[in-house]
C-alpha cells in the first residue's frame, strides 16, 4: 500500500476530486494547510495598511491505495490541478507497512 499525498490550490480541489472519483477513488481525506515553496509570500492591503501574507492557503489531500493504481491516482491529480504556474503544489508518495481499522481494531499488514 502507499499513501499519496498532495498539496493544491484550494480552488482546484472540486475538479481533483471529480477526477479522483471519475478513475474509481472511494475515499480521502482532505486538511486545510498553509504553507509556501517557491511561491513565498504575497503583500496585501487592507484599509489602506500593506502586511505580509508570509503562508499561503492550500489543501492537502490524503488517499491510501494499492500500488498499482498510484500512477494512475497522480495524473489525475496532476491533470485537474496543474495551471502552470508557481504554487501549483507538489505530490508525494509514502510506502505504509501497515493500517489499523479503529471500529474493528483489525491490522491489514500490506
Amino acid at each position: 500500500m502507499q499513501l499519496i499525498t498532495a498539496v493544491i490550490r484550494p480552488h482546484s480541489l472540486e475538479d481533483v476530486k471529480d477526477a479522483l472519483r471519475s478513475i474509481g477513488v472511494q475515499g480521502m481525506t482532505i486538511t486545510e494547510v498553509k504553507g509556501f515553496g517557491r511561491q513565498g509570500g504575497h503583500t496585501e492591503t487592507y484599509r489602506g495598511a500593506e502586511y505580509k501574507v508570509e503562508f499561503i492557503p492550500k489543501t492537502k489531500i490524503e488517499i491510501l491505495t494499492e500500488a498499482t493504481q498510484t500512477q494512475r491516482i497522480t495524473e489525475a491529480i496532476v491533470e485537474a490541478a496543474q495551471t502552470g504556474k508557481i504554487g501549483d503544489g507538489k505530490i508525494w508518495i509514502t510506502n505504509v507497512d501497515s493500517a489499523i481499522r479503529i471500529r474493528t481494531g483489525a491490522l491489514d499488514v500490506f
